[in-house]
């Protein structure tokens, strides 16, 4: 018999950047379809992250201005409960300041 409980991972990240290589992991390491993936301010503010990266640095390494720097992004996504252990170790190693799982 095999079980199909559910449970729910959540990982922190300081940028943009990161968030969205976390979901690039989770979609294409660990196949979580992307439509169950939520990225969202880990905090009550909008943010793009709490440091600058990609887009939101200009080639000459200045920081744009437009975007607020406002907080953690939280990644997110309801997964089998046997993926758990694998997906925490995944995304930690990618960057994850905090990961949890419930």
């Amino acid at each position: 018999m095999s079980d199909n409980s559910t449970t729910t991972v959540r990982a922190i990240f300081e940028t943009r950047e990161a968030a969205d290589l976390a979901v690039e992991h989770l979609v294409q390491k660990h196949g979580i379809p992307r439509p169950d993936i939520i990225i969202q301010a880990a905090h009550d503010e909008n943010t793009a992250g709490s440091t600058p990266s990609g887009g939101d640095v200009s080639s000459t390494g200045d920081a744009r201005n437009d975007a607020p720097l406002a907080g953690e992004i939280e990644v997110s996504a309801d997964i089998a409960a046997n993926q758990l252990a694998a997906i925490q170790r995944s995304l930690g190693e990618i960057g994850a300041m905090r990961v949890s799982g419930r």
